[in-house]
């Protein structure tokens, strides 16, 4: 049986949700805390969406499960550059 990856950050599996779901975890953080996903490298960028719509379906399709919340965009823009290490982060701005 072949292994279906949710988390690649953190190697949760669909098995891992769904052990999760039985043990009780049913809304979307308290699943996080038991398996580890979307604590990972990407933040859940790329694993929480598919567990959200997959509590949903075990749930029942609970809507309000299946839309798992945003990240919000940063207070300042910040150039690619500051990410890349090649300036200082805020030197960038101009000064207000």
């Amino acid at each position: 049986m072949a292994k279906t990856i949710i988390c690649r950050c953190e190697d949760v599996s669909l098995e891992d949700l769904i052990e999760g779901f039985r043990a009780g975890f049913h809304d979307l953080e308290s699943l996080k805390r038991y398996t580890g996903f979307s604590t990972g490298f990407c933040q859940g960028k790329s694993c929480t969406a598919h567990a959200a719509r997959f509590l949903s379906a075990l749930r029942g399709g609970d809507d309000v499960v299946a839309d798992p919340p945003r990240t919000r965009p940063l207070l300042h823009p910040t150039s690619a550059a500051s990410f890349a290490g090649q300036i200082t982060p805020g030197s960038d701005r101009k000064p207000t």
